[in-house]
């Protein structure tokens, strides 16, 4: 476990260097969610009474997002383990007397627990200033705050996992674009990420939170903004246990195959 918590320390400390980086996207991320608000300002002013959540809750799911986007958003893939699988520097990782599966994750938590926290808190305290309906929402209380927080890391974790089983699978494929596209552009679509998921038709809401994209960011920003009942809330979060637990067995076991079965090519 020390050996996991050092490359957890070492990319922690490497992420928080990335300043002027975390600068852009702040300003970038502002931008959109203000964009995003307006657009549903629009809609909304048309006909309120039509739309699954309302318009302050709706603009306190887009804060969240935006604040929290760098832990979600999976294409936010280390290239740098995608370059070591595919260029056969992977060979020195394995020489390691570490579990690369373990190793990668604990990687990935540290990147983007970093770059979040350079990130979130002015994107957070800026947004609760700003007025109603523009601005973020207090949450409906200390119990729904604390689930939001609960649900919030399950929703890394399974995003992490998630990103795990693209890593594992390139071991199997020639090039990694492939499945960089499909995956991420699935995420995006199925997980809320455009379009929140109560704005679905409801059957087809109801199959879209049965799969694992709905774990990542869906759960926690609709417990915060308050748009989950308790029955609703308590299914969620065993399915993103559930989703969890499957993924990352299946990861490690496609990784202990693919660590078997490896070939280095060269001299």
């Amino acid at each position: 476990m020390k050996k996991y918590l050092a490359f957890f320390r070492l990319r922690s400390a490497m992420g928080l260097q990335y300043r002027a980086a975390a600068l852009a996207g702040i300003a970038t991320q502002f931008a959109w969610g203000f964009i995003e608000i307006m657009a549903m300002h629009v809609f909304y002013t048309e006909n309120t009474d039509t739309f699954p959540m309302d318009f302050p809750a709706t603009t306190s799911y887009i804060w969240l997002q935006q604040a929290f986007l760098v832990l979600f958003s999976t294409w936010m893939m280390e290239n740098e383990i995608f370059d070591s699988i595919v260029n056969g520097n992977i060979i020195y990782e394995l020489c390691r007397p570490v579990n690369i599966y373990n190793m990668w994750f604990s990687r990935s938590i540290a990147d983007r627990l970093s770059r979040a926290v350079l990130r979130c808190f002015p994107i957070l305290i800026i947004s609760l200033f700003l007025p109603l309906p523009y601005g973020l929402s207090a949450p409906a209380g200390l119990q729904y705050f604390l689930l939001f927080l609960i649900t919030l890391a399950l929703g890394l974790a399974v995003t992490v996992s998630f990103c795990m089983l693209v890593y594992v699978l390139t071991f199997f494929t020639i090039s990694p674009q492939g499945l960089r596209i499909l995956f991420t552009s699935s995420v995006e679509f199925f997980a809320g990420a455009i379009i929140p998921l109560p704005f679905f038709p409801e059957n087809i809401q109801k199959i879209m939170e049965l799969l694992p994209f709905a774990s990542m960011q869906n759960v926690a920003l609709r417990i915060y903004s308050g748009s989950m009942d308790n029955t609703q809330i308590q299914k969620a979060v065993i399915l993103q246990l559930a989703w969890l637990v499957i993924i990352t067995l299946t990861g490690k076991i496609l990784c202990y195959f693919a660590e078997k079965k490896i070939t280095i090519q060269g001299g």
